[in-house]
């Protein structure tokens, strides 16, 4: 699973809004990285997402949770380039920093199943597999397209892994299946606004920073 010559590894890109990080993100960036022998995992928390709407925690509140749930994670590093870069927060322009910045590293875009449905919709997506590899993470029973540009692309790109994965520099697709956890951010905000506790959902640091701050109060 290593390329020839200089390579020094395989980084895994793990973005979202991490509003607020949870089990669910972290389960599944833990099950790609151990599968796929991924070096080390990226966390990259978005400023202004594109997609979806916009973070309701605080910047500063989603970084400090983010940082407290993968202190005890040596491979886990949290980046912030989106956070200081200035305009929506397109994975494209991601990708271009990282490859800049370590040209020697393979790069694997770590994607949910629902973000990569989303794909034809995202800021130049079909240039995206010339700078990275991207790791589907599947749920159990959740069907891969078999048509349309997905399909298409998945006929074309996707590789099966065995017992080791040959990277590529770039521009291979590989579907890994993995637990099946339903935590959602959006879920877990409006239940702490009810008054409920998401204990056992999210890092009990997350939980205490969240409870410190209100930052999802009713």
């Amino acid at each position: 699973m290593r390329l020839p010559g200089s390579f020094d590894g395989v980084l895994g890109l793990f973005g979202g809004t991490f509003d607020p990080v949870h089990h669910g993100h972290l389960r599944t960036a833990y099950e790609l990285r151990q599968r796929l022998e991924i070096d080390r995992v990226l966390f990259i928390p978005a400023a202004e997402p594109p997609h979806r709407a916009q973070p309701e925690a605080l910047v500063g509140l989603r970084l400090e949770m983010l940082e407290a749930a993968l202190l005890s994670e040596s491979d886990c590093i949290v980046d912030r380039r989106e956070l200081d870069r200035e305009g929506p927060s397109y994975s494209i322009d991601t990708a271009r920093s990282l490859q800049a910045e370590f040209p020697r590293h393979v790069l694997c875009l770590m994607l949910g199943m629902d973000a990569f449905l989303g794909l034809p919709q995202w800021h130049e997506w079909e240039r995206l597999l010339d700078l990275v590899n991207i790791a589907v993470a599947r749920r159990p029973g959740a069907s891969l397209p078999h048509s349309g540009e997905l399909g298409r692309l998945l006929q074309e790109r996707r590789v099966i892994p065995g017992e080791t994965l040959d990277w590529a520099a770039a521009g291979q697709i590989i579907v890994q299946d993995v637990t099946q956890l339903e935590i959602s951010s959006s879920d877990l905000r409006a239940s702490i606004g009810a008054g409920l506790s998401p204990r056992y959902l999210v890092p009990e640091a997350v939980w205490d920073i969240i409870k410190k701050s209100g930052c999802y109060a009713g």
